[in-house]
């Protein structure tokens, strides 16, 4: 990659182009590690948090599922139903 020159010729070490800004990078602060014990502490309020969805809400999203892989399967057969139909077609003409 070329480095880009300034109109006088080379860059100084020090110069910077008028209007430009520099932008310090703060580096982030060590994270504080974490004993087993607290970990597993942790571990088990999350658990705590979880919802788990009712017996009538895991059936109804497992029928709609259902209701759209049979869609979808039905529109990806007539697509290819249909594509096949056309190239059938056109390599019929050519022979």
């Amino acid at each position: 990659m070329a480095k880009a020159k300034t109109p006088g010729g080379r860059r100084t070490a020090g110069a910077t182009p008028a209007g430009a800004q520099t932008v310090s990078v703060d580096t982030p602060a060590p994270k504080k590690r974490t004993s087993p014990v607290q970990f597993f502490s942790q571990v088990q309020a999350e658990g705590r948090k979880i919802v788990w969805p009712s017996r009538k809400e895991t059936w109804i999203t497992s029928v709609m599922v259902f209701i759209m892989v049979l869609l979808a399967s039905a529109f990806f057969f007539v697509v290819d139903f249909g594509l096949s139909a056309i190239s059938q077609r056109i390599l019929a003409i050519g022979s």
